[in-house]
């Protein structure tokens, strides 16, 4: 994709700071750093969310995450757990439409990272709860 920043990171056209490259994926820092060593994982070929992944695609990018989350954890000791995200469509907060799978290491509660989740427990009924899951199976593949 000619205008794709995320594409002219893969092919060095734009600065950056690779910590981890193969023939699938790049691995380099986000200049935002939400806290330090914030790393983005990022598919070489162009897929604009989880939803154009193929099943051959997914193993071979999702394979590398724990071991450059190991990594990442490993080079500093200070670091006590990371949030692992990957936003899919603008509604969930994806601002580059190439994929990519934020590791963000965690050091406090007060490292400048949060995430809210609402606690909706006992807003849907059991029927309806059954209805969603009854929805989505019928839709699985394979």
């Amino acid at each position: 994709m000619d205008d794709c920043i995320f594409c002219k990171i893969i092919n060095n056209e734009i600065p950056n700071t690779t910590i981890y490259e193969d023939d699938d994926i790049k691995a380099f820092f986000d200049i935002s750093q939400v806290t330090p060593g914030h790393t983005l994982i990022v598919p070489k070929k162009h897929v604009k969310n989880i939803f154009e992944y193929d099943e051959d695609l997914a193993q071979r990018v999702f394979k590398k995450v724990p071991m450059i989350a190991r990594a990442i954890k490993e080079s500093n000791p200070d670091i006590i757990g990371m949030n692992i995200c990957l936003n899919n469509g603008e509604i969930a907060y994806q601002s580059v439409m190439h994929s990519h799978i934020h590791l963000v290491p965690r050091y406090s509660d007060k490292d400048g990272f949060s995430m809210k989740w609402a606690d909706n427990t006992g807003v849907a009924s059991d029927e309806q709860m059954q209805e969603r899951a009854d929805a989505i199976k019928k839709n699985l593949e394979g």
